[in-house]
């Protein structure tokens, strides 16, 4: 159930500030959720090209439509969490994406991959960044760009942690062997991380925003900010929204062949060791970004990145040999984290907390236009030209577009005023 507007524990009690558990906890949660999913989707792709010998533009679409879905129920995800307890929401998810992700290697026919991603996309969205980055941004005000930028720190560890791991498995015993197991996992690991250390709000724990201790019965400080229907009339929002559609796009669909196009130019451990590279540099630059933002306008951060993004995929694209190969992959991890989550924190930064799930879930949603269109893009590039260098350079392209429309939408502290 939502939890009360008035702190209910007495004064003194439970006096520490569990803001940091909280953060915890969805650092756990994006953990298991990239690694064996946003990450992970790369792996399967991989082996189901080499299983099932499927054309790549056809296996690509099922990530499409993972991707499409995802964002859709994203929206679904902000209005349940308004509604009912956040936990809640990220339990149901997390067993329906373990649920779904054991039926991943039982998958035959194309259909059926279609079927099986768009039930994973579901679990997907109702245990990913919506309600874990809602959850950090009413525990944290003041210090919101540090809090995200540990909890989303998840996202990268995943990628060191668990994509290598199923990998592994995967190339040992094949899909139908390991995504049970895996599947499994998810459900076992997610559970006990959410029960235990999420919490929905501070005020039902008698604290207010960042750690103020709130006396019992004393309401805590009203929520600030813009509505979400005059937020959705700014420039601001509409530069963050289309940008992202391109800038993510071309992120996600170069994330996704990634493990294919280093096993291509290399070897099967060289390309498993290519996303724990990858994910690796995005754990460091994002907890260096995280403190940049509170010091850099926040706008000018997020173009740099995206620059810095267009600039590595142009590298991978042209990389054939291990050296430069590895050097493009570096700087594209130096991106990925800290455009993930910039998202978030511009839309935070510029519209407040009074209606952020709508706003931030609606923003994802058109986002995933270009999530869900990069990889397929790439992967019907990749079959009429028969390699990957056209494809990344076509990616780097939609990036270098997407840093022009980002840099159109202004400071992110500057007033909001519909456009």
């Amino acid at each position: 159930m939502p939890s009360s507007d008035v702190a209910t524990a007495p004064a003194g009690v439970n006096s520490r500030f569990p803001g940091n558990r909280v953060v915890a906890g969805c650092f756990l949660v994006l953990t298991i959720n990239a690694g064996l999913v946003f990450y992970g989707l790369s792996v399967y792709l991989n082996a189901f090209s080499k299983e099932q010998d499927w054309p790549l533009r056809n296996i690509s679409f099922a990530v499409t439509i993972f991707f499409v879905i995802g964002g859709l129920f994203g929206l679904v995800a902000a209005r349940l969490i308004e509604r009912f307890d956040v936990r809640a929401v990220i339990v149901a998810g997390a067993l329906i994406a373990g649920g779904a992700l054991a039926f991943v290697g039982s998958v035959n026919e194309q259909w059926q991959l279609y079927v099986v991603y768009s039930v994973f996309a579901v679990g997907y969205a109702l245990c990913g960044l919506v309600p874990t980055t809602t959850v950090v941004t009413r525990w944290f005000h003041q210090r919101r760009s540090v809090a995200l930028s540990v909890a989303s720190t998840g996202l990268s560890v995943g990628g060191i942690v668990l994509t290598p791991f199923a990998k592994r498995l995967i190339d040992d015993h094949g899909l139908s062997a390991t995504t049970p197991w895996l599947g499994l996992f998810f459900v076992v690991t997610m559970v006990p991380a959410t029960l235990l250390l999420v919490r929905p709000d501070p005020v039902a724990d008698g604290f207010a925003p960042d750690g103020e201790r709130l006396a019992a019965g004393e309401s805590a400080p009203e929520a600030t900010g813009v509505p979400a229907a005059e937020a959705m009339r700014t420039r601001f929002y509409r530069c963050v929204t289309v940008g992202y559609v391109l800038a993510l796009g071309s992120q996600v669909g170069g994330i996704q062949q990634l493990v294919k196009l280093v096993e291509e130019r290399t070897d099967e451990r060289t390309a498993q060791f290519a996303i724990t590279a990858l994910a690796a540099t995005s754990v460091v630059a994002r907890l260096i970004g995280g403190r940049l933002v509170a010091v850099i306008d926040m706008m000018r951060f997020t173009v740099i990145v995206a620059i810095v993004q267009t600039l590595a995929l142009v590298g991978v694209g042209l990389s054939q040999s291990v050296v430069p190969l590895y050097a493009s992959i570096i700087l594209f991890g130096l991106t990925i984290g800290n455009l993930l989550m910039m998202q978030p924190l511009l839309i935070a930064q510029r519209f407040g907390v009074l209606d952020y799930p709508k706003i931030f879930g609606r923003s994802q949603a058109v986002a995933i236009v270009g999530v869900a269109g990069g990889p397929l893009v790439i992967g019907w590039l990749y079959d009429v030209f028969g390699s990957y260098e056209r494809p990344y350079l076509a990616a780097a392209g939609l990036c270098g577009l997407g840093v022009l429309v980002l840099a159109m939408g202004g400071s992110a502290t500057a007033e909001t005023e519909p456009a």
